[in-house]
C-alpha cells in the first residue's frame, strides 16, 4: 500500500482544463527540451505519468516514453490521447511498480514525489528509479523548496495563488513534514467556489541528495527551472538531476 492519494474520477476528468497553461508550448517547450536532451535517444520512464501532460508531447518528439501511474482515472483519460502500443502504462506506485526494460531517464515533474507521505516511500521511489535506470542513466525531479521562510512564529499558512478564479495556500504541520495544499477554485459561470485539499510530503533538496546516495545515486546538476537558469537562495523550485554510474 502506498500513502499517495488516489486521484478520483472527478479530479482526472478536470485536470487538463485546469492545468491549460502549464501544458502551453510557453510552459512545456523547456520541460519537453530538457528531458528530450537528457534522454539522448534511449527510452524515457515518467512516474506519475497522469494524463500524459508531459509524456505524451514528449512520446510525440520521437523519445519512447513508459508510465507509472497509481490513479486508473488518470490513466483512462491519458489513453484517450494516446494507444499502449505507443505509450505503455503500469498501474500501481512509483515507489514499487515495475516497467520491462531499462530506461536512459526516469522523471517525476511537478512536486509529484511529494505526494509520498513518508521517507521510507520516498526512499524506495529513489531506488525504484536506480532500478529503471541503465547505467550512466538520469533521475530528474521537479519540486518546490518548502517556503518555511515566510512562516512567522504563530503563522501556519502560505498563500501559492490568488488570482481571478483560483486561491491557493499551503498550511504546515512542522514536525510531520507534511503540508496541506488548499484550493479555492471558481466553478462555473454562477460564480460559485469548490474547495479541495492534498496531502504532502516537503523534502529539502539535501534531503534529497540523500535518498539519491542510498539509491546509488550522485547529484550530476540542480538547476532553479527546467530554462537551466542557476538554483540560488532565492529560488522557489529546483529541477535535480541525478546520475546512475555508468
Amino acid at each position: 500500500m502506498t500513502s499517495s492519494e488516489l486521484w478520483s474520477r472527478e479530479n482526472a476528468e478536470r485536470y487538463d482544463a485546469e492545468e491549460e497553461e502549464n501544458s502551453s508550448p510557453e510552459v512545456l517547450g523547456p520541460v519537453l527540451d530538457f528531458l528530450a536532451a537528457l534522454a539522448g535517444g534511449g527510452r524515457a520512464l515518467e512516474f506519475a505519468i497522469g494524463t500524459g501532460r508531459v509524456g505524451v508531447p514528449l512520446s510525440e518528439r520521437g523519445v519512447p516514453v513508459a508510465g507509472v501511474e497509481y490513479s486508473p482515472h488518470m490513466a483512462e483519460v491519458l489513453r484517450r490521447k494516446v494507444g499502449e502500443e505507443t505509450l505503455p502504462v503500469v498501474l500501481g506506485d512509483m515507489a514499487t511498480a515495475t516497467v520491462p526494460g531499462e530506461f536512459a531517464v526516469v522523471y517525476l515533474v511537478y512536486n509529484t514525489i511529494s505526494n509520498l507521505l513518508t521517507q521510507d516511500e520516498q526512499v524506495e521511489c529513489f531506488r525504484n528509479a536506480a532500478r529503471h535506470l541503465a547505467p550512466g542513466g538520469r533521475f530528474v525531479i521537479e519540486l518546490g523548496v518548502p517556503p518555511l521562510r515566510f512562516l512567522p512564529p504563530g503563522q501556519v499558512a502560505v498563500p501559492f495563488d490568488v488570482s481571478e478564479r483560483h486561491l491557493g495556500f499551503d498550511t504546515f504541520h512542522l514536525a510531520e513534514q507534511v503540508l496541506v495544499s488548499h484550493h479555492l477554485t471558481q466553478d462555473g459561470a454562477e460564480g460559485r467556489y469548490r474547495r479541495d485539499h492534498s496531502r504532502h510530503r516537503y523534502a529539502w533538496p539535501a534531503e534529497l541528495d540523500l535518498m539519491a546516495r542510498i539509491a546509488g545515486l550522485a547529484l550530476e546538476r540542480r538547476v532553479a527551472d527546467w530554462d537551466g537558469s542557476p538554483f540560488t537562495d532565492d529560488s522557489g523550485k529546483h529541477v535535480s538531476v541525478w546520475r546512475k554510474p555508468a
